[in-house]
């Protein structure tokens, strides 16, 4: 997407100052910030050890695991962007599933976390890329939206919205 970009900027012929202002610089900060976060996690070893742990209490319980996976994910995405939140934890489904053996409710625990972080990311303006871009592209056309006033909404249809998916999750 950046090279894109940037090809586009080119055969515009703008000014690059004219294409730099409207560029969301606080939200690119954010984005970087929370990828610099995440890879350290990763470097460190703190993953990998939660991964490990995790591994040996699910056991072959997975609906427990599903659920716990889809509600904690939920509740993580609300607090920490999802993207990031995603690349983090797939190094530990990739572990859970791996551990499965090929186990059918195994291979779900990939719709758990997938559902959990999406659905979890609405319930914050911070919960998700859109929500971040929104809220300042609203602030910069003078309609600022708070993130209390935003939470107040988002987690009513985030609660709801999970329900719904863990329901469907344990009917299958």
């Amino acid at each position: 997407m950046p090279l894109g970009a940037g090809a586009l900027a080119a055969l515009s012929r703008l000014d690059a100052g004219q294409f730099l202002e409207e560029v969301e610089w606080p939200t690119l900060a954010f984005f970087m910030g929370l990828c610099i976060m995440v890879g350290a996690l990763v470097e460190v070893g703190v993953i990998g050890r939660i991964g490990q742990a995790v591994t040996g209490a699910v056991g072959d319980r997975y609906l427990l695991a599903s659920s716990a996976l889809l509600w904690g994910s939920a509740a993580l995405s609300g607090i920490v962007d999802n993207i990031p939140y995603v690349a983090t934890m797939t190094p530990l489904v990739q572990s859970l599933v791996d551990a499965g053996n090929g186990a059918q409710g195994a291979k779900a625990l990939w719709w758990a976390l997938a559902l959990g972080a999406d659905l979890g990311g609405n319930a914050t303006a911070v919960g998700a890329s859109a929500n971040v871009v929104i809220i300042g592209v609203a602030a910069r056309n003078g309609h600022p939206i708070s993130f209390w006033h935003f939470t107040r909404y988002g987690v009513v249809v985030a609660v709801a919205t999970i329900a719904v998916a863990w329901a469907y999750r344990w009917l299958r």
